[in-house]
């Protein structure tokens, strides 16, 4: 089977108005930024994407915000984006926040097959409304229900053909649970080598998981906020 796909576009084709998507990434660190860049130009709208952060305002998953391809995100946290506040409070965009630990978890879940799972985060608060709760050990427990998607997209260092991927310190974050928990799950790398060229004790991700794969260009790698200390 051949995973490759010539570029961003190929590998994005067949994603249609009304899916589903995991898009890894850390705040603006291990996005797959050739990814998005192709969502954009498709033009498919009405996206759920599920994913901790939600860019800003003119990089990441904020480029989907501002051409309103996107009308639910499920993310933990998203306050370094002013659109994604406006649509917010102006109606336009439905929001479902969730406890960043929750979040991964549920994601793992979906990762492992399992459809849901207990936690003891956001019991007591708006989180826990409507759902189901219990008691184990004299502790208070919310059901959680694992998120799957349509395509999960994420970017790795460096993959080979067969889908292997390795990732840069911390850009694996969400990225090695969401590349299991996607019904086609798509990676983007900085570096496509051919198969053995990767240590094998060293991949994070097996290609068993990887449907497509293919080699980005021009990575920006931003910095959310750079914070700077002058030498004394």
């Amino acid at each position: 089977m051949n995973k490759v796909c010539q570029n961003a576009q190929d590998a994005m084709k067949d994603i249609r108005d009304n899916a589903v998507i995991m898009l890894g990434g850390f705040g603006l660190c291990g996005i797959p930024e050739n990814s998005i860049h192709a969502l954009v130009n498709t033009g498919i709208k009405n996206l759920t994407c599920i994913s901790n952060n939600a860019g800003v305002d003119d990089f990441g998953l904020g480029l989907l915000l501002k051409t309103r391809q996107i009308k639910k995100m499920i993310s933990s946290y998203v306050g370094e984006n002013a659109e994604f506040e406006r649509q917010l409070l102006q109606g336009e965009l439905e929001v479902d926040l969730v406890p960043q630990g929750t979040l991964a978890t549920r994601i793992q879940m979906a990762a492992m097959g399992i459809p849901a799972f207990f936690t003891p985060a956001g019991y007591g608060t708006e989180i826990a409304a409507g759902k189901e709760t219990r008691e184990f050990n004299g502790k208070m427990y919310l059901m959680e229900y694992a998120l799957h998607a349509d395509f999960a997209i994420v970017k790795a260092w460096k993959g080979d053909r067969l889908g292997n991927l390795l990732f840069r310190k911390t850009t694996r974050n969400f990225s090695t649970s969401m590349v299991k928990a996607g019904n086609i799950s798509i990676a983007e790398v900085e570096e496509l080598v051919e198969p053995g060229g990767l240590d094998p004790d060293q991949i994070h991700v097996p290609g068993i998981y990887v449907h497509r794969i293919f080699q980005g260009v021009k990575y920006e790698k931003r910095v959310e906020r750079k914070t700077i200390r002058i030498a004394s």
